[in-house]
């Protein structure tokens, strides 16, 4: 699937690619035979105007002294050209003087009259003569013909230089962008590939977390179909109870997690003492703490006061409290702390034990994740601290963790009330 979807990206990243690379050549093509052509007809123009003087020369081939230099557009330009007349006497036939140019050795040849046959079979006042790489502008003044000729060769040969240097340059694009193009499907698609691998281990430990408890429901079931009903167990039927709250409290932070994904903000954030929300926590794990052999120790400012919900809040807090009684050395001391500085309230919630490594460390607040590989009661759903990350997202704060020797850490950090 991942695969398939980069591949789509470099197709359409190519493909419109291609059509702006083709755009952007046909318009340079476009623009500049369109300028080339303006400048021999501006050629054209100037010399039917100024060429009067006959000049009976006798080939077609350029003279070896320099062009005329004409001022086009304020630039000096240099193109070979000849400007013939012609008259037509009372039998339809043409006689041809050649009356300037840049062409020696011009008049009555036979390059001459086929240039002039084919420039007058085209009956247009402008064109062109491919064979003889010609464009000529005709000037009908009554009882004669005037005919300006300019050599296009350089105009062509100017054309195709420049497509040819601008088609290697577009190749040599095509292919870079092609590896950019490569390079950015798949940093575009890492988040869709992550999001796909987190939805199917998620899937995966979601059906391994609901199996237990159903494989104990449908058991103490089944037994208690089989008993005779006047020896029915109660521990069965409270096997199934215990069960079915732990399946309810599964979907419950299931619930919680999919609502955060679908950007469904659950939290209804205002003004709260989150020095009474730690006090409240603390008090209420103290009992737990004691009969784990893991006193909890607990030093808070008072009134720091913040814009959150009070319930999601004291569900953080408690899951860092829990996560810490669970995993913290048997007769090591949690330790709560809550300090506020100008711009924010910070909460620090630590239990002494065998450090994470950073591998593991990094991976904490991943759904489902834990450190410890078993699978018992200790180890819960692997879905705190997921939870705890979200709602300290929905408050605009940040939940981090470190660990080392000494113990491991968790900080809560969230804006003060303005």
């Amino acid at each position: 699937m991942i695969r398939k979807l980069r591949l789509k990206f470099v197709v359409v990243c190519m493909t419109l690619i291609m059509v702006v690379l083709g755009v952007v050549l046909v318009s340079i093509f476009l623009s500049a035979r369109q300028n080339l052509e303006v400048i021999s007809h501006q050629v054209l123009e100037r010399v039917i105007r100024e060429d009067s003087a006959p000049n009976h020369n006798t080939a077609i081939t350029p003279s070896q002294q320099p062009d005329l230099g004409l001022d086009i557009g304020g630039k000096e330009v240099v193109l070979p050209y000849f400007t013939v007349m012609l008259w037509q006497d009372r039998s339809g036939n043409y006689t041809a003087y050649v009356t300037g140019g840049t062409y020696s050795n011009l008049q009555g040849t036979e390059e001459l009259s086929t240039v002039l046959r084919e420039c007058l079979s085209q009956q247009q006042e402008e064109g062109t003569i491919r064979s003889y790489n010609l464009r000529y502008l005709r000037q009908d003044n009554g009882l004669f013909q005037k005919i300006a000729f300019v050599d296009i060769s350089m105009e062509q040969a100017t054309l195709q230089e420049m497509m040819g240097s601008h088609l290697q340059i577009a190749v040599a694009a095509f292919f870079l962008l092609l590896v950019i193009s490569i390079v950015l499907a798949r940093w575009a698609t890492a988040p869709v590939e992550k999001a796909w691998q987190q939805q199917r281990q998620f899937l995966s430990d979601a059906s391994h977390e609901l199996k237990t408890p159903l494989t104990v429901i449908l058991s103490n079931a089944e037994l208690l179909q089989a008993a005779p009903l006047s020896e029915k167990p109660a521990r069965w039927s409270e096997n199934i109870r215990m069960e079915a709250q732990q399946m309810k409290k599964l979907v419950e932070e299931m619930l919680t997690l999919a609502r955060a994904d679908n950007m469904t903000r659950t939290a209804v954030l205002e003004e709260v003492s989150l020095s009474d929300i730690a006090a409240d926590c603390a008090l209420a794990f103290e009992p737990v703490a004691f009969e784990a052999g893991k006193p909890l120790d607990y030093h808070l400012t008072e009134d720091v006061v913040v814009l959150g919900d009070r319930d999601k809040l004291r569900q953080l807090v408690s899951v860092l409290l829990d996560n810490a009684i669970k995993y913290g050395q048997d007769g090591g001391t949690i330790t709560m702390t809550l300090q506020k500085t100008d711009r924010h309230a910070r909460l620090t919630v630590a239990n002494p034990g065998d450090p994470i490594p950073p591998e593991q460390l990094r991976r904490l607040f991943e759904r489902f994740y834990r450190a410890d590989a078993s699978r018992g009661e200790k180890s819960g759903f692997g879905l705190g601290l997921p939870i705890a990350n979200t709602i300290a997202s929905e408050h605009k704060g940040t939940l981090k963790a470190e660990s080392d020797a000494t113990s491991t850490r968790f900080f809560f950090t969230i804006p003060l009330k303005k």
